[in-house]
Order: C-alpha cells, then structure tokens, then sequence
C-alpha cells in the first residue's frame, strides 16, 4: 500500500510512538517560530528548562505583532526577545521585517520539513509542502530544547481540486468553499491533504492562503505536494537547493475524500462572527461598507497586493470608506515598490499600514461603532477587530477592492461593466530579496546579558491534581468559544508577559466580572471550573488561554468538545479537559453550582468511571477524559514543566 503526503513525512520525524491514526504519537521538529504576542512565555519557559542552547535545525523569533508601541511594555518585551535570541542560538526578525508566517514561506520554509509554531495560522508553510503545525508556546519552547511534540496521528483527508480558477475567483475563495464544506468544528485529528489536476495552476502564496485557514477548520494542518511550482518559487527566492519533490503515492489511501471544481467556484464571503458562516458575494451584495483592510498573513502577498493594485490602478476609494493595506513582509513592500503596485494604491487612497498583523488581531484601524468592515483576514470573531459592535466580513482581495471602489459589499466580476479588466499577474522570475532585517545569533552568547522589563515576570506555576477537586462553575458559556472570547488580543496583549495583569481580562468580553469572581473562589481555598459548549477554544493558540485562567485558580474545563490546540495546552498548565459523556447534562449545570470531582488524581492514575456530582442539584453525571499516559503523568505532576522538572530529577 501506498503512503500519502503526510505519513511520509511523520513516519521519518516519528520519535516516539506507532504511526497509528488516533494515537498520541511524539515527532522531531526541525524547525520552529514564534511571534512577539505568545513568543515571550515562550521563552521565558525555555529559559526555565535551562538548556543552554535551541537544539533545532532553525528557530525564528519573528515581532509582527505588538508592533504599535504605547507605552514601554511592548519594546520592553522586544528587547528582551532580542537579547534571548542572541544568547540561545535563534535568528531574530526586527519589527517591520513582516508577519512571521509570510516571512517563514519566503525565506526558511523547506519542503518536507517539520515546522512547530506558537501561532495557529503555522500550517500557512503546508503551502510548500511542510508539516507545519501550530501549538502552545510551552510546546514550542520544549521542541526548541531538543524535545518531542506530542500529537495525535492524524487521519487524512483528501482534497482534490479540478480545473482551473475563473478570473476575480482566488485561492481565499477556495478554503472559503473548504469551510462551507467541513465548517469549524468536528475537524479535530484530521489533516487536510490537497491533490488534484489543479494543484499545479495554483502558485505557492495561494496554496499558503489555503493552508493558513486550514485552521480556522480545526483539523491539524493542511498540506500541499512540493512540485515544480513549489520548485519555481524557490528559486526565485534564491532557495532552490531547498527544494524536494514530495507527493503521494498513487496507491496512497485516505480517510476521505472530497472534490472540488475550481472553474465552479464563485467570490464567497464569511459573514459575522465565524469564518464558517459562508454566503456567495451575490448574496450579500449592495451592504454598505464602512472599512476595507486588505492584508494580513493571509492574503498579503505579492501576488495579492499586486492584484488589488492593477483593480485600483487609476480609481479612487470611495468617500465612506476607509481604505487600508499592510503588506505581509517587507519583501513584499519591496517588490511592489519597484512594480509600480504602491503607488496605485497610494493613489487610491490606501493608507499603508505596517508590514504587521495589526488590524487583523484588533491592536490597530479598529473600526467604528457599528461599522461594516471588509477584510482579507482569517477571523472574523466577535470583538476580535476592537470594535465589539462591528460586522466583520472576510473575503478575497479582489472582493475587499471592488468595496473599495463602489463603497458597498459587490461580486468582483460586475467591474467589468464598469471596465475594469481582472489583471494577469504574474510571478515574479526573482524577488528583490534583502534579509538585512534579520538578527542573527551571538557567536559569544556567554557575553549576552538578557533584558527584562519591569512588566516581565517569571511563569506561574500550577500545582499537582489533587485528590479530589472541589470548586465552583465560575462561568457557563456556549458553542463556539473562541481564545480570543477567553483572553482578548489587541490592546491587551502588552500584558501577555505579566500574566497576574492579564488574568485580569480573562473572560471581558463574555463576562467582565469573571475576574473578580475567579479571584474570590481561589482565594476562599476552592477550585474554578467552567463549563463550555461544543468546539470550546477555537481560534488562536493563544496558550494565555490556558495560563491565566490557571492563575485564577481553573482546575477543569468540562465542555461538550475542545479544540485540539487548547486542549494540549489546558494540560500543558495543569487543568484537565473533561467532555461530557452525555451531552443533555450540559443543560443540568450552571453557574455558581457547587461541584465535586471526587477521587480524580486516583481515576487518572488507575483508570476508571469519572463522575461530577453536582452538589446545588443534588445530581451526578459521567464525564470523559481521553487522555495518554503521558498527558495523565503531566497533569498529576501538575504541568509540563513541573513534569519535566520531575523526569530530570
């Protein structure tokens, strides 16, 4: 029998484990990247593992995120990421070098290779046929300390895609159609694998936009074949020793598989508040748009922006709309500067944002109250642009510059009535390429003294399983609960290094008084635990998600289902993830009941039935706890890095 993409590449990383779907398997990462927003914890962790230098084949510590500088906390935390990079053998990329996963495609992404990152949107490098994979940043800072990554072995589904993309149709309408079909939850374990006659018509940023929401599917990363257009690419950064050729064998079996026809395909469009709320553009069409942003690490490459340029070349955003763009790196800014593309859309009225994620996570162009907001994004949750009032709509770019141009949500393919032809762009043979902005390590890291701003503090640390957890439903929230409702991005990320601050916002935008109530069930000696919906933890792999809610003294997070991401790091902290075996049980807790998981570190240890009795409701109900000997090992210790701590000994 034959092997598809993703088992040949697992099963030479395999290095623990049997490469069997549905079991937790351990795997050789060969490279990793954070960003600035999760990067901190990160590494603050690696420096408690006190491991004197990363053990990986590259590791990048890229700043695209706190870039907006209001007060000192986030400089502080970039000086101090420098000087770690220097001191532990990790290439730093300065603010204004661009996002970290356009950037990673263009200049260290190789085919066949494993990548592991403190950012969901990671799988975007599957684009060039990685196993790319976001995860917690502790997961990451374990794999740069020589580590395994734990995971599940994944099952894998086929996508295939036929024909060839009609003009003002894009590769963001494609994952788009991908959601439509497989929606944002019931994805966990998978990886989607693309195949198909039209693989080859598609170029390598496109396939990326394909990956990168991937993940807004939940499943474990997405995957492309490395072939001639991935070889083309390559070469044209100036890599093409990088380049292997990878696919799967014809006899390669799936889990599933599912055809899509790209010349069927029309302009879609996610509607408020899920990426999995898909429409066609007809049908939203004529909707006033107060704000277009073109940009993010989804759609902000070369071929993206200069896309939009040519719709715009010699036309003027409409007067409702505030028109922004920030490019995906500054390769990007670089080589649409010397095409002409800037300046087309400088005349059109674009205001240039930073080579940044930005508005994408809401810490800047948060639009107005009430506002209708357009963006090439991968998220569209609820608050997630600043504005909590704000319909955000995601779309392709030539969907988000029609809006640009008729101040209203328009199918691209009506410009042509107004004569706007779809521009042809092509490639280019050989990016201009300055990698000047990169940082490399110190060659005397023994000279390095690392910086720590007063807002800097050391991790928290959790405490074992106790025997019995006896604590109070803190908060009862629905379906569809993302990281970003559980800990907001934005202006709040400066605290992401002083987690006692950050804790403060855990829950704001669900329930702003969660905070307080957390603190006083903690402090009165008894256990949080909160009770979620179906696909609890989405979105990010925010591990703060996870860390500050530990603060707050979370010991269990009992949901109908949990995302994979968060679930990896609730145990990472030392909280158990429990499902309800009955999920109508759900509807018999609320907030404020007096629970008890009785026996729980003995049924973790030995196996067994677990119950929670609800003691307000004089009821008891089963849950169930899926979890390997190590992940049981590590919440009885109670965390990774407690675990570690006790296997060194």
């Amino acid at each position: 029998m034959g092997k598809n993409i993703v088992e040949k590449i697992l099963e030479k990383h395999l290095v623990e484990g049997e490469y069997e779907p549905g079991r937790e398997i351990g795997i050789r990462i060969d490279q990793t990247l954070t960003q600035d927003a999760t990067g901190t914890m990160a590494y603050l962790q690696f420096e408690a593992m006190g491991v004197p230098r990363v053990k990986t084949e590259l590791s990048v510590s890229y700043v695209d995120h706190n870039t907006i500088q209001v007060g000192f906390e986030n400089a502080d935390d970039h000086k101090y990421l420098q000087t770690v990079a220097a001191k532990y053998g990790i290439i730093y990329s300065r603010a204004g070098n661009g996002i970290c996963h356009q950037v990673h495609l263009e200049r260290f992404g190789i085919p066949g290779k494993t990548l592991l990152g403190s950012d969901s949107h990671t799988p975007t490098c599957g684009g060039l046929g990685m196993i790319a994979i976001g995860a917690g940043g502790l997961d990451v800072a374990v794999a740069m300390a020589g580590g395994p990554f734990y995971l599940t072995c994944p099952r894998v589904i086929k996508i295939n895609l036929h024909g060839r993309l009609r003009p003002w149709v894009s590769a963001k309408d494609v994952v788009l159609k991908v959601l439509e079909i497989f929606t944002t939850k019931g994805n966990v374990g998978y990886v989607f694998e693309y195949g198909g006659d039209g693989v080859k018509t598609l170029s390598v940023p496109e396939r990326a936009t394909i990956t990168n929401m991937g993940a807004e599917c939940g499943v474990t990363t997405s995957v492309f074949p490395s072939d001639e257009v991935t070889k083309t690419f390559l070469k044209a950064q100036g890599r093409e020793k990088d380049w292997v050729e990878i696919k799967a064998d014809e006899d390669a079996e799936y889990d599933r598989e599912v055809d899509i026809d790209l010349d069927e395909l029309v302009p879609l469009a996610a509607y408020p508040h899920s990426p999995g709320n898909i429409k066609t553009v007809r049908e939203l069409e004529g909707l006033e748009v107060d704000q277009v942003c073109i940009g993010s690490c989804t759609n902000s490459s070369y071929k993206d922006l200069m896309t939009v340029a040519g719709i715009l070349k010699n036309k003027k955003a409409h007067p409702n709309v505030s028109f922004v763009v920030a490019p995906g790196s500054r390769q990007v800014l670089e080589n649409i500067t010397r095409d002409g593309g800037l300046a087309d859309l400088i005349s059109a009225g674009a205001r240039i944002a930073e080579t940044a994620c930005g508005f994408c996570i809401g810490n800047s162009q948060s639009p107005k109250t009430d506002a209708v907001s357009i963006r090439t994004s991968n998220r569209n949750f609820l608050g997630r642009s600043g504005t909590k009032s704000a319909q955000v709509y995601l779309t392709s770019p030539e969907t988000a510059a029609a809006a640009v141009i008729t101040g209203k949500i328009t199918d691209p393919r009506d410009l042509e009535k107004m004569g706007i032809k779809y521009p042809d762009i092509k490639m280019p043979e050989k990016f201009y390429i300055d990698d000047s902005m990169f940082i490399q390590p110190s060659k005397h890291p023994e000279k390095i003294e690392i910086y720590r701003g007063p807002n800097i503090g050391d991790p928290p640390k959790s405490t074992p399983m106790p025997e019995t957890i006896n604590g109070e439903v803190t908060i009862k929230v629905g379906d569809k609960i993302t990281t970003d409702h559980i800990i907001p991005a934005g202006s709040k990320m400066k605290y992401r290094s002083n987690v006692p601050k950050y804790s403060e916002f855990v829950f704001e935008i669900v329930d702003p008084t969660f905070h307080d109530r957390a603190v006083k069930i903690r402090d009165s000696g008894k256990h949080n635990i909160i009770v979620g919906g179906v696909s609890y933890g989405q979105g990010s792999s925010r591990e703060h998600a996870a860390l500050c809610p530990m603060y707050l003294g979370v010991k269990a997070v009992i949901a109908k289902s949990l995302e994979r991401i968060h679930t990896a790091n609730l145990i990472n902290f030392g909280i158990i993830p429990l499902t309800f075996k009955n999920e109508d049980d759900y509807n018999n807790i609320d907030q404020g009941d007096d629970i008890e998981i009785p026996y729980i570190r003995k049924i973790i240890q030995e196996g067994g039935r677990l119950l929670v009795k609800n003691k307000t409701k004089g009821k008891e109900f089963e849950v169930e706890y899926n979890l390997s000997e190590r992940q049981k090992n590590v919440l009885l210790a109670g965390g990774t890095l407690a675990y570690m701590k006790k296997q060194s000994i």
